[in-house]
């Protein structure tokens, strides 16, 4: 069972990530690379990266998918250390390659593992390519596997040793203002959450001068017993220890570094909806660059206030960053983000990554000599506030179909006795209320879960908003 999601494939480590699964999908991405090397729009050469994260059996399967991808006669850059996922992105841009892939299951829990696969310029493999490759898996078995000893490949030079270290750092600091950061000389501490993100953070925020602490740094599959994802709940300590030392900011990324979490002066953990606001509001209003902003479905409207106001465009797309990728090419957008704490800005690579988004907030309050919390209230009184409250629901396949048949077959509505605007079923099903707050109800790509997200002029009306569609649908 190989079904790709809004972020690669995730499977239970020993249920369904296991070697013959692995190979399968090896084997049929290689077919997949030929295929379109065959056609007009095809690859030059056949070439991909290919890394990995900390998790268990991580490396295991990146040799193991090396070993198929040179028997089936594509040369693999093999980058043989843990490396975040926006660096194995970085280097298919870097390579000019068309084909990239990274063992991680990014911010899930630490009985998953799974495949991300990238293609040209490193940016995630959209529908219709991940599509194809599961129909190539579904016409495989185990005897179509072509494989070759992981040493014998290196060897013979179909397997290549990667090191994109150097340069991945260099592009970053290439593109924050250095000298302004070297001045401030902030005080960080940084929670990698036992992820990958610590040997790349530590070097550019020491390359910048900043005074750096790290806690949650040590290799640990089971992520110190906590979701490798960066939220008020996972961040408490990282809270706590902020203020208690008198830190300017606490920063933590997922487990393999393309999602931020921050945390202020004050202790207070910044939503990564306010995290994209902070930034695209810096880039248009203290660095007068230009450009439209695209964001998901359930990431914040302030965003569109702040684009309205300096005569750009805002971009709504589905939910998986593939598509934030696709609209920021499409528009030659500024800054592309999702609520879900991924971001990218134009001239980086193009897809999430945590360790450039960072990057750019330590240049945020360096250039503007402001606190977070600043600027939010510059933000606020200019825009005013708008605060969104997320509910998740695990539910089994008999309510799975009940809910689906109710929201998106008979298309039934909750009475929300308020105006609405428009109706959307694009991804999922959002609902536009018209004095500018939304509802969305929409199942997951990654986990087996019902996300309901809200945003309102206050929590307690995005909560009540909530709470009827919960009523509603018997949750």
């Amino acid at each position: 069972m190989i079904k790709f999601g809004t972020g690669g494939w995730r499977a239970i480590i020993g249920d369904d990530f296991i070697h013959s699964n692995i190979n399968l999908l090896a084997q049929a991405a290689a077919m997949y690379m030929r295929e379109r090397t065959a056609s007009a729009d095809g690859a030059k050469e056949l070439g991909m990266v290919i890394g990995y994260d900390r998790r268990f059996l991580s490396r295991k399967a990146a040799i193991w998918i090396s070993e198929v991808m040179a028997a089936n006669g594509i040369t693999v850059f093999f980058v043989d250390e843990i490396a975040p996922t926006p660096l194995i992105m970085f280097a298919v841009r870097k390579l000019q390659l068309f084909y990239g892939m990274t063992i991680t299951a990014s911010h899930n829990p630490s009985d998953y593992n799974g495949v991300k696969i990238f293609t040209n310029g490193g940016k995630d493999a959209n529908r219709e390519e991940t599509d194809r490759i599961e129909e190539i898996i579904a016409q495989l078995t185990e005897s179509d596997v072509h494989q070759i000893d992981f040493e014998e490949a290196l060897q013979s030079g179909r397997v290549k040793l990667l090191d994109p270290f150097n340069d991945y750092i260099d592009n970053i600091l290439a593109n924050i203002d250095l000298e302004k950061v070297k001045d401030r000389r902030l005080k960080v501490l940084l929670d990698p959450m036992h992820g990958v993100a610590k040997t790349c953070m530590q070097t550019v925020l020491v390359s910048a001068r900043c005074e750096l602490d790290i806690i949650n740094d040590r290799v640990d599959p089971l992520f110190g017993g906590k979701l490798p994802a960066p939220s008020s709940q996972t961040l408490r300590k990282l809270s706590d220890m902020v203020v208690e030392r008198g830190y300017d900011i606490g920063i933590a990324t997922d487990g393999d570094a393309d999602r931020l979490g921050i945390i202020d002066e004050r202790g207070r953990f910044i939503h990564p909806n306010d995290i994209l606001v902070l930034l695209y509001y810096y880039l248009l209003e203290y660095k007068k660059e230009k450009g439209a902003v695209v964001r998901n479905i359930a990431t914040t409207h302030l965003l569109d206030r702040i684009a309205k106001d300096h005569g750009e465009k805002c971009i709504e797309v589905p939910v998986g960053f593939k598509y934030i990728s696709s609209g920021m090419e499409a528009e030659d957008a500024l800054i592309g983000g999702e609520s879900s704490g991924g971001l990218t800005i134009r001239g980086h690579i193009q897809g999430k990554d945590g360790i450039f988004a960072a990057s750019l907030m330590i240049e945020l309050m360096s250039v503007t000599h402001k606190s977070l919390s600043q600027l939010l209230e510059e933000i606020y009184e200019r825009y005013g506030v708008l605060k969104m409250m997320e509910r998740n629901y695990s539910f089994d396949q008999d309510t799975k179909a009940r809910l689906y048949k109710k929201l998106f077959e008979e298309k039934q509505l909750p009475d929300y006795h308020q105006p609405i605007q428009k109706i959307s079923y694009e991804d999922g099903l959002k609902i536009y209320f018209e004095n500018d707050g939304w509802i969305i109800a929409r199942f997951s790509g990654t986990e087996p879960v019902l996300r309901v997200f809200a945003e309102m002029e206050s929590e307690e009306k995005a909560e009540q908003i909530i709470k009827q569609m919960e009523d509603f649908l018997g949750l």
